[in-house]
């Protein structure tokens, strides 16, 4: 008898956990350009994007000013903060926290970003921001000067590489 020839009953199996696994396969392969799309989600309809904000209590107007040069992704960007009092008077001494990340990823900047100095006329350097995608981020900063604790979230898109990116509603070019 021959031990390597396969029974009927054995052939039968062997193709019904084929068609098993093609199934499977497909199911999961169904599944691939979601996973992609998902991680290339296009940002909310309406978003705000001005670079000037009103604080959420209203105590401080903000500006949140990109670099001049174009936005890369995966290098450290400088930013300058415009603090003033709602009335608009320059706000000197705040200590300013800086906090964000992609939304619709659930994850925060790859950095720690921290308002370095103050520039003096109410203007502060914001550095070590880093995007390592592109997309929608928020920037949110949360104020304690004199007029008391408040907080800005403020809203910018980067494009992939091969477009300008949306700063905080203005094109960057490169």
């Amino acid at each position: 008898m021959n031990h390597h020839a396969r029974s009927p009953h054995r052939q039968r199996l062997s193709i019904r956990g084929s068609i098993i696994m093609l199934r499977k396969s497909r199911i999961t392969l169904s599944f691939l350009p979601f996973t992609f799309l998902a991680g290339c989600m296009a940002p909310p309809t309406g978003l705000n994007l001005s670079t000037d904000r009103q604080t959420d209590h209203n105590r401080y107007q903000v500006s949140l000013h990109a670099p001049a040069e174009s936005i890369a992704i995966n290098k450290l960007h400088a930013w300058e903060i415009r603090l003033r009092t709602a009335s608009g008077a320059a706000v000197a001494g705040a200590h300013i926290g800086i906090d964000g990340g992609m939304p619709q990823h659930g994850h925060g900047f790859p950095t720690q970003p921290r308002v370095t100095r103050e520039l003096g006329n109410g203007r502060y350097l914001l550095e070590g921001v880093k995007f390592s995608m592109p997309g929608w981020w928020e920037i949110k900063l949360k104020v304690d000067a004199a007029s008391g604790y408040d907080e800005v979230t403020f809203n910018t898109v980067i494009a992939p590489r091969n477009m300008p990116p949306v700063v905080a509603g203005n094109a960057v070019r490169p």
